[in-house]
């Protein structure tokens, strides 16, 4: 049983193109899901899918290469607000990633979106995770 399904959905992705695997599967939570629809908005996976076996409940989620050496199009991923350490930020001091070149996924009271949208709406909430 894991306790932060979003660490560990994050962590099965930065090893998943590490080792330039196409497929990941990921055990799928409303939020993963979520967060998972904001990545594929913002170009980060090609597709996801959700599957149902056995009583389990999993995302298969295909990654993006690009180029001749199959570079990933996620540089890095990093958990911000962690389960002992909750982060949370107004929309005036919600974080710009490398200069607005990645995204901050936040989770707000309107659902999960990216940093840009959540400073367009004029919302904050919790920093879940950072990508570039």
């Amino acid at each position: 049983m894991v306790n932060d399904t979003i660490a560990d959905m994050l962590t099965r992705i930065r090893n998943a193109t590490l080792a330039k695997h196409q497929i990941v599967q990921v055990p799928s939570t409303k939020m993963t899901k979520n967060i998972i629809k904001v990545l594929k908005t913002e170009g980060f996976i090609q597709e996801f899918e959700e599957v149902n076996e056995n009583l389990q409940n999993y995302l298969l989620i295909s990654l993006k290469y690009k180029g001749k050496y199959k570079k990933s199009v996620i540089r890095a991923l990093k958990r911000i607000s962690k389960p002992g350490l909750r982060v949370y930020a107004n929309y005036k001091e919600l974080p710009r990633v490398l200069g607005g070149i990645g995204i901050a996924v936040i989770s707000t009271s309107r659902g999960v979106m990216t940093d840009r949208h959540a400073r367009h709406s004029g919302l904050g909430g919790e920093i879940l995770c950072y990508i570039w």
